[in-house]
């Protein structure tokens, strides 16, 4: 960690005779001459109004920027974008979902580096925010502390705790005549109270618990509820632990080390997290000139075992662990029993284990957290699988209650919305093997996550009984005997290109393999036969997308 001047970007815009029009155009939004001495502070805020996980986070960067104003640094505010993947879910629009995490990291980097910012603070709150924040940081590498948004509070119906996943399987259960159209309706009205993310451990917890654990956002930042004191107080500290990272010459490489990258998958796979973390995670490694790699992701869940009964496989919601600690005890109890570095540095200019060390347990008698003698699961649910489908590697989301072995007769489709409409109307059966093929990064464009076919399967009650597979991904939300990230993808001659109706397809988590019963002789002589399709975008973003973006097993990344 080397010293930093602590306005070495800004003073370059604002320093000298010769910047009089630089400084003549910001005190038109508020600098005064003092201001111009001070280190300037981005807020990226990702604010809009297109989705409840974001409607608030304007207000958040009001309190970050009085946090930093506070602390003797200038805070300036400025938005990115987000998308709203429980809206665009199920739709054309969801291809934009993936890109748009690019998009984030492309605007912030664009804005800290033409106004010579000297550090960000930077909120998010739907899914691709966060991880979007944290690629730009990494490639900044100007002092920067991360902001959860936070999570939703339930909705209530008839009494139970429901969220926007219980909306896409009450659509199934309405498919198959379980509820009339106006219980639908009411679950619908009643699953979204008001503002923050989905509120189980889906992608959006999963990311802030995961960006926690690698200690680029401040204690329990990861679980507070969207609308408290708590995350107010979270916004402010941040603004002035800038400042304190400023100061202390610390920037983001020196915390996102290869074992701070080992810490957040640790904790992803205690809590049961979202197979998104592990594209994340490896498109932020790389941006971080850190090595990760698929097979990190089996080393370590090896031996960590899966702890919290949380939201879709379990009972629980976010709000609930926010209720009895938050994600703090948890990371004590992995530290104790050796699980996580505790030498690694955070955003408090502290190690982790001097972050935990006056952390207490969990209440006696809470069942979110379970002990290490009674795990949900005894390794992880996050499960890596290679074989004849998958040479380059594949994600299967196994939390054990599906089973761990499935055989079954392929049944195949050439999108998303062509495999919703047969589980819908019967169409798939028990013992099928649903493939959903051309939906990857390349061949979707931009590899839709699949929460639409998995709810309606297991709103169907197949959740037993039928597989999926893919080369796009899957929602947090999803459940069930799932597989994703199937690469090389089918767009580019994957495999997964020349199944047809009937091939058995075996999924083995125990020798975590993927494989369809052919002869190498019989997929090498289909693979000659086929021919690539045509791009489904010949113009604009995702056709942008498509021409620059890499292979999920590398984190669908597009600035390798």
């Amino acid at each position: 960690m080397a010293e930093l001047d602590p306005r070495h970007f800004s003073k370059i815009v604002t320093a000298g005779a010769d910047r009089a029009p630089n400084r003549s155009m910001l005190r038109a939004v508020g600098f005064r001459d003092e201001d111009f001495n001070k280190s300037q502070i981005g807020i990226a805020s990702t604010w809009s109004m297109v989705t409840p996980c974001n409607m608030h986070i304007d207000q958040l960067a009001r309190q970050a920027e009085a946090g930093v104003n506070a602390a003797g640094g200038k805070g300036i505010i400025f938005n990115t974008i987000t998308v709203a993947d429980g809206i665009g879910m199920g739709t054309e629009g969801m291809k934009y979902s993936l890109v748009s995490r690019e998009v984030i990291a492309d605007s912030i980097e664009a804005v800290m580096g033409c106004e010579g910012l000297d550090g960000v603070v930077a909120i998010g709150g739907c899914d691709k925010n966060m991880p979007g924040c944290l690629i730009t940081m990494a490639r900044l590498n100007r002092p920067s502390v991360f902001v959860y948004g936070g999570t939703i509070l339930p909705g209530c119906y008839e009494g139970k705790k429901v969220d926007i996943v219980s909306v896409f399987e009450a659509v199934g259960a309405h498919s198959n005549q379980k509820i009339s159209d106006q219980e639908l309706k009411n679950i619908e009205c009643s699953a979204i109270p008001g503002p923050g993310s989905c509120g189980g451990m889906y992608t959006a917890n999963t990311m802030a618990s995961a960006i926690e654990a690698l200690g680029m956002s401040l204690p329990n930042s990861s679980a507070q509820a969207a609308i408290s004191q708590a995350k107010t107080e979270d916004c402010r500290h941040a603004g002035a632990a800038v400042l304190n990272l400023l100061k202390k010459g610390i920037r983001p490489r020196d915390i996102m080390t290869k074992k701070a990258f080992e810490n957040a998958i640790t904790v992803v796979i205690a809590l049961g997290g979202s197979t998104n973390a592990v594209l994340h995670l490896l498109a932020i490694a790389h941006s971080a000139q850190v090595k990760l790699s698929l097979d990190d992701f089996t080393r370590i869940g090896k031996k960590v075992p899966v702890l919290a009964d949380l939201k879709p496989s379990g009972r629980f919601l976010m709000a609930d662990l926010v209720e009895i600690g938050g994600v703090q005890p948890l990371m004590k109890l992995l530290l104790d029993k050796g699980f996580l570095h505790g030498d690694c540095l955070t955003v408090t200019g502290l190690t982790m284990a001097e972050n935990l060390a006056r952390v207490g347990p969990y209440p006696v008698g809470q069942e979110i957290i379970r002990s290490f003698e009674n795990p949900i699961k005894k390794s992880s649910h996050l499960i890596i699988l290679y074989g004849n489908l998958a040479a380059t590697g594949a994600v299967a989301k196994i939390s054990g209650k599906e089973g761990e072995f499935f055989t079954g007769r392929a049944i195949v489709f050439e999108s998303e919305e062509k495999a919703l409409q047969a589980i819908l109307s019967g169409k798939v059966k028990k013992g099928h093997v649903i493939v959903i093929r051309y939906e990857g990064p390349q061949g979707g464009p931009g590899m839709r996550e699949m929460l639409s076919p998995t709810s309606a399967i297991m709103g169907k009650g197949l959740g037993k009984d039928v597989a999926l597979i893919t080369d796009g991904r899957f929602s947090g939300g999803s459940h069930g005997f799932v597989v994703g990230h199937v690469t090389p993808e089918a767009f580019v001659g994957g495999p997964l290109a020349i199944i047809r109706n009937g091939d058995t397809i075996t999924i083995d988590a125990h020798k975590r393999r993927l494989d369809v019963q052919l002869a190498d002789k019989e997929i090498k002589a289909r693979l000659k036969k086929w021919r690539q399709p045509k791009p489904r975008y010949t113009r604009g973003l995702l056709a942008k997308y498509a021409r620059s973006v890499s292979s999920a097993h590398l984190g669908a990344l597009t600035d390798l």
